[in-house]
């Protein structure tokens, strides 16, 4: 019997790699997005037949969501929570609007997916979580203070729910991707708008544009190097919690090991600074 992966934010980047991926080894894949027609013909012409609407803000399309893939498939195996987008900018400068938002979309919409799901994996006694997280969820970075404080606290969620869940057999993974080739940089990121008297960030977002322009934040791997790293997770037959992806992650999670923290934050502030 095929196997079922329901997956948040699968309008493109990474969430689209995955769903052409799962499908492309035989799965049931349910592709859920805020706005399905507008991708319709893509992910038709791929194959998938199942593109949902689904916004993770919203109570009532989560349960319509998961009401559809339970009413076609009778299970869902896997559950992938990649639905988010990052505020980008000095935290002074945020709305507070901003920063609501971002919690309610990347942290709170994430919980609700998870906590609409876990009745349907308890009755199975079968189950798995994957939360897409990112490098930045174990390490911050400049001007990314808002979301990283999102992504921290999806790690935190994560390890801490794996316990609780233990006993009714659902696993709980993280995903923790590096810098990838998506329009993460652009359609998904989301600039503070705020104002600050004098501009005193002027120095610090010229040096960041400065990187962004030379290749250094904007470049990195491929989506769907995340999407085999989802599906490995998801095939391993492991309770291994963290999958970092990407050279980037890889080494980035290396050196918070081995180096004092001052020494690593420096490296860090030359590489996305200059």
């Amino acid at each position: 019997m095929k196997k079922t992966v329901f997956i948040t934010g699968a309008s493109s980047g990474i969430g689209l790699a995955t769903a052409l991926y799962f499908y492309s080894q035989g799965w049931n894949v349910i592709a859920s997005m805020r706005n399905p027609g507008q991708r319709k013909t893509l992910l038709h012409e791929k194959g998938l037949p199942d593109l949902v609407h689904l916004d993770v803000t919203d109570g009532s399309s989560i349960k319509a969501a998961l009401r559809y893939a339970v009413d076609k498939y009778q299970k869902v195996d896997v559950l992938v929570n990649n639905a988010g987008y990052a505020v980008y900018g000095p935290f002074e400068a945020s709305t507070p609007e901003q920063v609501k938002k971002q919690y309610e979309t990347n942290v709170f919409g994430l919980m609700e997916m998870t906590r609409a799901v876990l009745p349907l994996f308890r009755a199975q006694q079968d189950g798995l979580i994957i939360n897409v997280t990112s490098m930045g969820g174990r390490l911050g970075f400049p001007l990314y203070s808002i979301y990283n404080s999102t992504k921290w606290a999806v790690e935190g969620f994560s390890e801490a729910l794996q316990y609780e869940l233990r006993s009714h057999n659902i696993r709980v993974k993280t995903i923790e991707p590096g810098v990838i080739k998506t329009d993460f940089y652009d359609r998904s990121l989301d600039r503070s708008v705020g104002t600050v008297e004098n501009d005193p960030y002027a120095e610090i977002l010229r040096r960041a544009q400065k990187s962004l322009g030379e290749g250094g934040m904007a470049s990195g791997s491929e989506p769907s190097v995340v999407a085999k790293a989802i599906f490995r997770a998801t095939t391993d037959g492991s309770r291994r919690l963290r999958y970092p992806v990407g050279s980037d992650a890889k080494l980035v999670n290396f050196l918070r090991f081995i180096l004092p923290s001052q020494w690593l934050f420096a490296i860090l502030e030359k590489f996305t600074l200059g």
